[in-house]
């Protein structure tokens, strides 16, 4: 068969991949970036989902509108607005997941060999998403506080990218948040330059002590004409279930209609079912006692992480420590002679029966070979601890 020539430009998803290897007896992996299916509400889901079919099930199980089911779209512009984010229910579309949100803006945005900038290392579905409709990507650097606005000033001006694709908040695979004043600054800058911004925002209720920094989106109230420049990407996959598949996207009006014009060639409209299931969660209030379940788990889970790191890999390793989210990032020193590819020693790990992911595939080019991503999100703190003990044997 002779397929078409946009799947030239990606290739299977590395992780995906991995997780083939994954069905060798009491292996512990740190590869996913999964929530934990032992936190989800599911007896809050149960109630809406009883709720919806019993209480006026036709409308539910029928077509509905591309834009999504009403009721949710007050739902998550109420959502949105305890985060400090205004939006109306109509300056939003819900999309099956966040992903879709961000293919939908690959597809109204992206023309073959349009420039893109985006977070080195970022969320690889996005690298191949873009990649797909012909992008030309480019990484901008980051450190612990999120991208370097410096260096993204210079990439913005010198390369004028049709859009700007950041995760300001507890990325994936960093794990870092951007600082409030760097967040301020890409405003700015996206003003002054014309520039949109996409800001995806999956993992920003996940924090552990302190609410991180507000969103762009929230913020963009105080930086004049931005929120033309701004698209927000939000999901409720990490704090609800997966499996719903109900995520949003909130855009300038003009980007927003032609998002949901692709939608309705895609799939017309995201389950109704699902919709409904998820507006009827969002009125029993039950969502902040979860997240406050989940937030002290993962704290746990991440501090443990921390401490097992350094205790058994000492100067092998160097991370930041996340504030929230779901992953660490680390990078191997080579110290003492010892070798600092990733990928040999995500093989000599699975050896000793753990897995990770190795940081390459984050990048759109140029990786970072001595990188690797740990997720601790579906590990409880023993497995932690034995699973970093075991890749302390990898080194």
């Amino acid at each position: 068969m002779q397929f078409a020539d946009r799947l030239k430009n990606v290739e299977t998803s590395a992780i995906r991949e991995l997780f083939k290897l994954l069905g060798k007896p009491g292996i512990i992996s740190f590869a996913g970036g999964f929530p934990d299916p032992a936190l989800f509400d599911a007896e809050g889901i149960k109630q809406s989902t009883q709720a919806v079919l019993t209480d006026n099930p036709g409308p539910v199980l029928q077509y509905g509108a591309t834009e999504g089911y009403q009721p949710l779209r007050v739902g998550i512009s109420a959502f949105m607005a305890a985060k400090g984010a205004t939006v109306a229910p109509e300056g939003l579309i819900v999309t099956t997941g966040s992903q879709q949100a961000l293919d939908l803006i690959g597809k109204t945005m992206i023309s073959p060999g349009d420039k893109v900038i985006v977070e080195a290392p970022t969320f690889l579905a996005t690298i191949q998403c873009f990649r797909l409709y012909g992008a030309h990507i480019i990484g901008a650097p980051i450190d612990a506080d999120g991208v370097n606005v410096d260096q993204l000033e210079k990439l913005i001006e010198e390369h004028k990218p049709k859009l700007v694709y950041l995760i300001p908040t507890f990325g994936n695979p960093s794990g870092a948040t951007l600082s409030l004043a760097r967040r301020q600054r890409i405003l700015e800058i996206a003003v002054r330059t014309q520039t949109l911004v996409v800001e995806d925002d999956p993992y920003g209720e996940l924090y552990f002590d302190q609410p991180p920094p507000a969103s762009l989106l929230a913020l963009s109230d105080q930086v004049a004409g931005s929120r033309d420049w701004l698209a927000h990407c939000g999901s409720f996959s990490k704090i609800l279930s997966p499996g719903l598949r109900v995520g949003w996207m909130i855009a300038p009006p003009e980007l927003l209609a032609n998002a949901t014009m692709c939608k309705q060639f895609s799939d017309a409209h995201t389950s109704n079912l699902t919709q409904a299931t998820a507006a009827h969660y969002l009125t029993l209030n039950r969502l902040n006692a979860t997240l406050a379940k989940v937030r002290s788990t993962y704290a746990e889970r991440a501090r443990v992480m921390a401490q097992s790191l350094r205790e058994e890999l000492g100067d092998a390793v160097e991370f930041n420590q996340p504030q929230g989210g779901m992953f660490f990032w680390a990078r191997l020193t080579g110290a003492h002679g010892k070798s600092a590819n990733a990928g040999e020693f995500a093989k000599r790990a699975i050896e000793q029966g753990v897995a990770f992911v190795p940081g390459a595939p984050f990048f759109a080019h140029d990786p970072d070979l001595a990188s690797f991503r740990l997720s601790f999100a579906t590990v409880g703190v023993d497995k932690i601890r034995e699973g970093i003990a075991r890749l302390a044997k990898a080194v």
